[in-house]
């Protein structure tokens, strides 16, 4: 597939500094030459904040960028999902943060600079392969996009505990938020429609993936494939706190789905209703439940 149509655009460019930690900071100025050599303009968006950066994404789509490039993790690349899906224009992400998942799990290097070239290249010469996003609906209609997967169980729990926290700051904190919320740990009764057909059960763990990893290489589904059209949910039932802790390393490998107490399933559309769970989305804080997750096929176009 070529990208003919928009690429005569500039290379519209969000990139987070802070992102893993700032480890990549030195390398911006090499990214954008590596992006320039593609004999495209390259534009880098000013955003001071994540609601900025959403916002400036959205602007350049409108303004007419021939591709958006963000240069961060996969809060970083949730931000740009939100203008570029659903339309013609391009996409690259360039894995920079703590978890990217995304950009790997859609077959770029895990290397800043050589997905640089990959992308570039992708500019220079017009092409582009097309991916499948989830699109997700609330009950007021809003909607929101995302690549990788959504969190709708215990680790949404601990995002939200970790959240509110002030104290400790950095990683520690979400070390700190596992173990407040393993100590309250319980099933909750969640009600799940896969294509309309309804699923009553207890669980303290849900993820509905399009893609198969979260959380910086956790394979919470294995088997999700982002060019199938379908979307992939892993339930962990009634399991309790030591179940938990011992299953837990497994999802790196993921072999946790051999698991007696963990259900698969896959469906197009998957209705998640639950009371007092608000989701992550490629880790980001988004929709509280109920929500209509749809998986829609083809639609992003990345630059590879």
């Amino acid at each position: 597939m070529t990208a003919d149509d928009h690429l005569p655009g500039p290379v519209a460019v969000l990139a987070n500094p802070t992102a893993g930690r700032g480890r990549h900071r030195a390398l911006l100025p090499r990214l954008l030459e590596g992006l320039a050599a593609a004999g495209r303009p390259v534009r880098l968006l000013p955003a001071s904040s994540t609601a900025e950066a959403e916002a400036a994404c959205r602007a350049a789509v409108r303004d007419g960028a021939g591709a958006l490039v963000a240069i961060g993790g996969d809060g970083t690349v949730h931000r740009a999902l939100q203008a570029v899906a659903g339309t013609d224009v391009p996409f690259g992400p360039i894995p920079a943060g703590t978890g990217n998942d995304f950009a790997l799990d859609t077959g770029f290097p895990a290397d800043p600079l050589a997905a640089v070239a990959v992308i570039a290249d992708a500019v220079r010469v017009g092409r582009t392969s097309a991916v499948d996003l989830a699109r997700m609906t609330g009950p007021d209609g809003t909607e929101r996009w995302y690549g990788a997967v959504l969190a709708a169980g215990f680790d949404a729990i601990v995002n939200e505990r970790a959240n509110r926290m002030r104290w400790p700051r950095g990683p520690r904190r979400y070390d700190l938020a596992i173990l407040v919320e393993l100590a309250r740990l319980r099933p909750r009764r969640y009600t799940l429609r896969l294509d309309g057909v309804p699923h009553e059960l207890d669980a303290v763990l849900v993820a509905v993936g399009n893609c198969p990893t979260y959380g910086g290489g956790m394979r919470i589904c294995p088997d999700a494939d982002p060019t199938d059209g379908l979307l992939d949910v892993v339930v962990a039932g009634r399991v309790n706190r030591r179940t938990l802790i011992r299953v837990k390393p497994r999802i790196y490998q993921g072999t946790h789905v051999s698991h007696p107490l963990v259900r698969s399933f896959r469906a197009r559309t998957v209705e998640v209703t639950a009371e007092g769970i608000t989701t992550y989305a490629d880790g980001e804080r988004s929709l509280g439940l109920p929500v209509t997750i749809s998986a829609v096929p083809g639609a992003l176009r990345l630059l590879r």
